[in-house]
């Protein structure tokens, strides 16, 4: 199979889709691999390091696209890259959908195979291709907050983990999951103040178990959230419903309760966000304020940490996409149904039901939609 990986064209997005490794992988399958100039540049990986391992280095996307049949990617695809996809071709990336009416209408009028990284499952329960981002999002997270919180960046002044004589910032982590552990784990580091919230009491006991009484752990209900999100200096939006759009955990009205400068973190926003106020930013320009209350919603938030971010993700897609590629896309979804369950749309059916109950599409379900063509 023809394998393409071009460059990611997204705002600030220095992450790569493959690693020099991942191509010698493929080429030893006796698969060929298309590589974009400069792929690497961004997480120091040059040129010619993909070309000893076996790829084909090529100048412009235009051209990665026209030949692959499998293309690899990091970010969902830009308007000018969907209308380069064409029937039948396979797109292996994050694609967030449910937030995206756009790019869904597109993917869908390219007759794609687009299959996502988000909603591919595993074995044990969890989302794998997920998960290494959301490590790195939810370490993040903290790291952004609490410079957000200096005056300077219009926060309210507080220093996170406080002085002798001085309390220590408030961090409220509405979810419990992967980005809202790792989150925990790096507010207890700098020595915050730290409330978890979770809708499972499982989930809360094992985060109790880890982290003792460093941390509140608190059932989340409306109102639990109104006590606690309100009253910290940082709160972390960590909630995820695999393939569909995040709920609303806080609207507007409720921003007038929260002391000027305070900061949301909105680590769901590639999903829609957890806050009424949220939309999307970048990292040129990663935040805004809402009365009085500074948002940092960057959508990509592992992109600047490109190097760390690049490693993960490829060392957890590769044996999906070498699946992908030794026995070509319909065998492999048909043959794993944890890779099936990423399957988002098919040759213009939309494949995932979350997805197509948040734009109104039918929903075929993968397995008949992959036995019709």
């Amino acid at each position: 199979m023809l394998i393409g990986v071009p460059k990611e064209i997204k705002n600030n997005e220095y992450r790569a889709g493959m690693t020099p490794a991942g191509v010698r992988e493929f080429v030893q399958r006796g698969h060929r691999v298309l590589v974009q100039t400069g792929l690497g540049s961004g997480v120091g990986l040059h040129d010619g390091q993909y070309a000893a391992s076996g790829a084909e280095i090529v100048a412009e996307a235009a051209e990665v696209f026209a030949r692959a049949e499998l293309l690899v990617k990091v970010k969902e695809p830009q308007p000018t890259e969907c209308r380069m996809l064409r029937p039948g071709q396979v797109l292996f990336t994050y694609l967030h959908l449910a937030p995206d009416r756009e790019q869904t209408e597109a993917l869908v009028a390219s007759g794609c195979v687009a299959i996502a990284y988000e909603t591919v499952t595993a074995p044990g329960g969890g989302l794998p291709l997920l998960a290494p981002m959301s490590e790195v999002a939810g370490r993040m997270a903290i790291q952004a907050g609490a410079t957000c919180l200096e005056k300077s960046h219009g926060g309210a002044g507080v220093l996170l983990g406080g002085v002798p004589g001085v309390p220590a910032g408030h961090v409220a982590i509405l979810g419990g999951g992967v980005v809202g552990y790792n989150a925990t784990q790096m507010a207890v580091g700098l020595g915050a103040e730290v409330s978890v919230l979770d809708r499972s009491l499982a989930r809360l006991a094992y985060l109790d178990s880890l982290f003792g009484n460093r941390i509140r752990t608190i059932l989340s209900t409306a109102a639990a959230i109104e006590e606690y999100a309100l009253a910290a200096d940082l709160v972390v939006g960590a909630v995820l419903v695999p393939g569909a759009a995040t709920p609303r955990l806080l609207v507007r009205e409720q921003l007038a309760q929260m002391r000027p400068g305070s900061v949301l973190v909105d680590v769901a926003i590639d999903q829609g966000g957890c806050f009424e106020t949220s939309r999307p930013t970048t990292h040129a320009q990663p935040t805004f304020a809402v009365d009085g209350i500074v948002h940092y919603c960057v959508a990509n938030m592992p992109g600047s940490v490109a190097r760390t971010s690049t490693f993960a993700l490829t060392n957890a897609t590769l044996p999906f996409a070498i699946s992908l590629a030794d026995k070509g896309y319909r065998k492999a979804l048909l043959d794993d149904a944890h890779l099936r369950a990423g399957l988002n749309v098919h040759r213009g059916e939309i494949t995932c039901e979350p997805v197509a109950a948040a734009h109104a599409y039918a929903f075929v379900a993968p397995l008949t939609s992959l036995g019709s063509r």
